[in-house]
């Protein structure tokens, strides 16, 4: 077993709304080992980025706050921890890959400059010193020209650029922990294949933890260690990429995954969907809350939320009939 590196307990985030509170995050719990790849994967809406956000502690106030659990980076619970103390874990312990680029980067200010921000933020160097190292950073995520590059402005380069240039930022200060929050999803195909490969090339040479967030099974399944599948706020299954792939155990992974083309059935012509929608965060039933798209539906779904189940050391489900999942 790898030693744990972060360690989510019964996570509960809220949001105030003129509709009254929300739980966009209802009793989420998983683990991170150390130099590993966790990937948390679901629909839009079914909490992932906020999950993301309240590790990272960027919930926007003061609508939005943790109500319950723990988030534990070694041991050290980041909830309770000062808003100084945070700001120096940020970047220099866990840093977060944002989805879009030209959001993540100020359109004003250019490449050099916001990267040597982040050393001046954190390390006790000198501005020259900053750029040097902003200078042979670019190059190591490799961007071409990168002297040239630190001089022009985000719009200035091409989309690829400017997630590596993210990239860069978040890895500056060689943090434990990476948060990619899909990291590829605006780019085109071979350019997300570039992406990935270059976040798995740097964590070996960095021995780095990442969590990566997606809505792509074919990215968890190609750069993955393990797997949490959400829905609607909550874990539906959790346990490493393999296991899930071939032997899922929760009627929403098992719709998700026979939902994907694949080569060894080439006379399948029709993808099969899960019907239905996921509910709204004001609307969410008493159960499961994957209760009105299941085709395993019984009367006690109905009212009772299902607990994780433990399949094996590391497989475990949130569904009463699991068992009769082939």
């Amino acid at each position: 077993m790898s030693e744990t590196l972060l360690e989510v307990r019964d996570l509960v985030t809220g949001f105030d709304t003129d509709a009254g509170l929300v739980r966009a995050v209802d009793g989420v719990s998983f683990t991170v080992p150390k130099g590993r790849t966790v990937g948390i994967v679901g629909e839009s809406g079914c909490g992932k980025s906020v999950t993301a956000l309240s590790i990272m502690r960027l919930l926007p106030r003061p609508m939005g706050r943790v109500l319950e659990g723990q988030i534990l980076l070694e041991g050290k619970d980041l909830i309770q921890v000062e808003d100084e103390e945070m700001r120096q874990i940020r970047g220099s312990r866990i840093s977060m890959i944002f989805q879009e680029p030209m959001s993540a980067l100020n359109p004003v200010h250019r490449i050099g400059k916001q990267l040597t921000e982040v050393y001046l933020e954190h390390l006790d160097i000198t501005k020259v010193e900053a750029m040097n190292r902003a200078i042979e950073l670019l190059g190591h995520v490799g961007i071409p020209s990168p002297e040239i590059r630190v001089t022009e402005y985000p719009h200035q380069l091409s989309g690829g650029m400017r997630q590596r240039v993210v990239i860069a930022m978040a890895l500056a200060c060689k943090p434990s922990l990476i948060i990619a929050d899909e990291p590829t999803t605006a780019l085109d195909v071979t350019i997300q294949a570039q992406i990935l490969e270059l976040m798995q090339k740097l964590q070996v040479e960095m021995g780095m933890s990442i969590i990566l967030i997606t809505h792509d099974l074919g990215v968890i399944a190609e750069t993955c260690d393990e797997v949490v599948v959400m829905y609607a706020g909550r874990v539906a299954e959790t346990g490493p990429v393999r296991e899930i792939f071939e032997n899922p155990k929760h009627p929403y992974t098992k719709g998700l995954l026979d939902s994907i083309p694949r080569l060894d059935h080439p006379r399948k012509t029709h993808l099969s969907i899960i019907e239905g929608m996921v509910p709204g965060l004001l609307e969410l039933p008493p159960g499961c809350r994957f209760q009105n798209r299941c085709p395993y539906k019984e009367d006690l779904c109905v009212d009772t939320p299902p607990t994780m189940e433990s399949i094996s050391d590391e497989h475990g489900v949130a569904c009463f009939r699991w068992r009769d999942i082939k």
